[in-house]
């Protein structure tokens, strides 16, 4: 008797995902369109979130017309809440279905597709029919200066994602723009912004300057490499920094082994995180030697808290710094000012025994495992 065949297992292939960001409703849907033009065959999902109201807006389309038109109510208007209760659960939806090739979806405004991402990444099993082929950061070609540097908060221009989002629009989009795959910018921007732009996103990340010049056949191909793009966006990075790109954008490598002093680094914020840059970077303190401390600011704002534990691995203060203009000379001073002094270091070495370090707002109380 011959042996039994073995079964052949068909198995579906996963439908691409388009991600599209931004802080511009206008801009992310000049790529919306140019996308969903340039396919076809692709199903898109566009969401938008209302704090006051506690409402979730999603509207599904495809070259046939609109599909759903749907007001989700949320416990909490926020981002965390819409990707997990709709955004995710909507792509899946419409991925199972197999009645299209590909899913375009626009994010609501000021909201990140990392968070989508490290979703997917973290619990796969969410969304079994589908599979992030591209990020675009949509950005106005106009106000590229003032979106990625000003001082504006979410809540001054109506584009807050919650009542209590107070994050600035420099630190979103700039946040947006390092995650991306690509670049879509509406129009042009002036040389000196063309370089920002290149020197804040992942070395080469195409920028397009035109939505209607979207390589969209080419994106849901699959141009996303999350662990890549993870890295670049990574609070500790220790290899050496790409070169710099042409143009006009100047960059500040701030790096040390050594802590920082507590007291001194407040003295310091308004040196280091002030003025019209983009700052990331990681650093540790002699009073939290286990703590990852996570730097990251822009516009004339900074965000410092803590992330995991710095475990087996050397422990490392680094700060990178970016801007367009005139380069902010006293920032590396008020970076070596922040750092333990020699005397400092031979008299009290680089691990504190300190109950109290004034850092308690922005890192919690201080915690010691016994």
């Amino acid at each position: 008797m011959s042996a039994p065949r073995p079964q052949s297992r068909l198995v579906r292939q996963k439908v691409p995902v388009v991600l599209v960001s931004g802080v511009g409703e206008s801009s992310m849907l000049s790529a919306t369109v140019s996308l969903q033009f340039g396919l076809p065959d692709t199903v898109v999902v566009r969401h938008s979130i209302d704090p006051e109201r506690h409402l979730l807006t999603r509207i599904v389309s495809d070259m046939t017309g609109v599909i759903e038109h749907e007001e989700i109510g949320l416990a909490h208007a926020c981002v965390a809440c819409a990707i997990r209760e709709d955004i995710v659960p909507t792509l899946e939806r419409l991925a199972a279905q197999d009645r299209w090739s590909s899913v375009v979806a626009c994010l609501p405004v000021a909201a990140e597709a990392i968070q989508v991402c490290r979703v997917l990444a973290w619990a796969p099993r969410m969304a079994p029919h589908i599979t992030i082929a591209a990020v675009v950061a949509a950005l106005d070609g106009t106000t590229v200066a003032e979106d990625l540097l000003g001082p504006d908060l979410l809540d001054e221009r109506d584009l807050a994602t919650s009542e209590d989002d107070r994050r600035g629009v420099a630190e979103v989009a700039s946040a947006i723009l390092e995650y991306a795959d690509v670049v879509c910018v509406t129009e042009p921007p002036e040389p000196e912004e063309q370089s920002l732009i290149a020197t804040l996103a992942r070395p080469r990340t195409p920028v397009v300057t035109d939505p209607s010049l979207l390589d969209a056949t080419g994106l849901v191909a699959g141009v996303h490499r999350h662990h890549a793009v993870e890295a670049w966006v990574a609070e500790v990075r220790r290899d050496p920094l790409p070169p710099l790109p042409e143009g006009g954008a100047w960059r500040l490598d701030l790096r040390s082994e050594r802590p920082i002093h507590p007291v001194r680094f407040q003295d310091e914020l308004a040196i280091l995180g002030g003025g019209p840059r983009r700052s990331r970077g990681c650093f540790w303190v002699p009073t939290r030697p286990d703590d990852i401390c996570v730097w990251d600011g822009a516009g004339g704002q900074a965000s410092v808290g803590s992330t995991t534990k710095w475990g087996r691995t050397e422990r490392l203060t680094r700060i990178v710094v970016m801007g367009i203009g005139e380069e902010a000379a006293e920032i590396p001073r008020a970076f070596e000012r922040s750092l333990l002094t020699d005397n400092e270091i031979a008299q009290r070495g680089q691990i504190w025994e300190e109950s109290w370090d004034g850092l308690e707002a922005w890192l919690g109380p201080i915690g010691r495992a016994a």
